[in-house]
């Protein structure tokens, strides 16, 4: 089983407490039909838990085989830095399947990001080193496909469906101290 090679720092984008008992971090691939899986069960997952789940999400582009993932990564990335992040993150898995340059603007300007910024930044790459900062992490870390989740600082290698997510979590934390929302 293999560790995250770097810790969570407040530059992640997390949800959650920062002292939740529970950590799980995603590497994740805006193009990846398990990632879109994953999504809605991460959010059921936050939901269960409530505020003893802390949530990271990291970029992890396959842009080998899912040519506009490295473009909505900086596109997620260029909305954090105007403080839109985790809207930008959740409309980039709900229109998957519309994953291009022109879909990227439409949801700036539904989230009334600077257009103009915007296409500078993606035409300069201007967000490409933080994505590659997560890529590189997710490499040392053993990470080589999406999904792929650590609780509390170890790689979880079984399924990631809802029941599996919340009893490793539940591991994690311990019986005793696992409260359920709901």
């Amino acid at each position: 089983m293999s560790n995250l090679k770097n810790p969570v720092t407040p530059t992640d984008h997390s949800q959650g407490p920062e002292d939740a008992p529970a950590t799980l971090v995603e590497y994740g691939d805006y193009q990846c039909p398990h990632c879109v899986h994953a999504h809605s069960i991460v959010k059921r997952v936050q939901k269960h838990f409530g505020k003893q789940v802390r949530f990271v999400f990291r970029n992890f582009p396959l842009s080998q085989i899912h040519p506009e993932a490295e473009g909505a990564a900086e596109t997620a990335e260029f909305a954090a830095a105007h403080g839109k992040f985790w809207e930008m993150h959740d409309l980039l898995f709900e229109n998957q399947e519309q994953l291009s340059d022109s879909l990227f603007l439409q949801l700036a300007k539904k989230l009334k990001l600077p257009i103009d910024a915007m296409e500078s930044a993606l035409e300069s790459g201007e967000f490409a080193t933080r994505v590659g900062s997560d890529f590189s992490g997710g490499v040392r870390s053993g990470v080589n496909g999406t999904p792929t989740f650590f609780i509390n600082g170890r790689r979880h290698d079984g399924p990631f469906e809802y029941p599996d997510l919340v009893a490793a979590i539940e591991d994690a934390i311990g019986p005793a101290k696992a409260v359920v929302n709901g």
